[in-house]
């Protein structure tokens, strides 16, 4: 379990250190990557879905056997963006550097099936039984 508590936190941490400053890059971002963006819902769109999920990972850290099940949506995020991104660069439509990004993420979601596969299941803590009622 310290394999995906670890593994979870690094994930968080790294993500938001690269999530949060999307906030204030707008404009650089379609400075180097023209043209300007023409959707900024779609770019500050990702950037508040991308910092709730760093948020998640930091919670499925705090307690892995409990958040098992959340992983599985957390692989999804990984493995979808990487996806994404691997196909835009086969056909030229994203910047090299993106794929970096896309590395990044794929890493991050095998490490999660990783994690997963070797995180128990949670069970939660037995219920004591009423004290028996003794008759007077």
């Amino acid at each position: 379990m310290a394999f995906a508590r670890v593994t979870f936190w690094i994930a968080g941490l790294a993500g938001l250190v690269l999530a949060a400053p999307l906030y204030v890059l707008e404009a650089e971002f379609g400075r180097r990557y023209p043209p300007p963006l023409n959707h900024p819902e779609f770019y500050y769109g990702f950037a508040a879905v991308g910092l709730a999920w760093q948020l998640a990972f930091l919670v499925i850290g705090s307690n892995p056997s409990r958040y098992r099940a959340l992983m599985l949506p957390a692989m999804v995020e990984k493995f979808a963006y990487s996806g994404a991104v691997f196909a835009l660069a086969w056909q030229n439509r994203v910047p090299s550097p993106l794929v970096l990004t896309g590395l990044f993420d794929f890493l991050f979601g095998v490490l999660f099936v990783f994690a997963w596969l070797r995180t128990p299941r949670f069970a939660p803590p037995p219920v004591p039984a009423p004290p028996p009622h003794s008759v007077a």
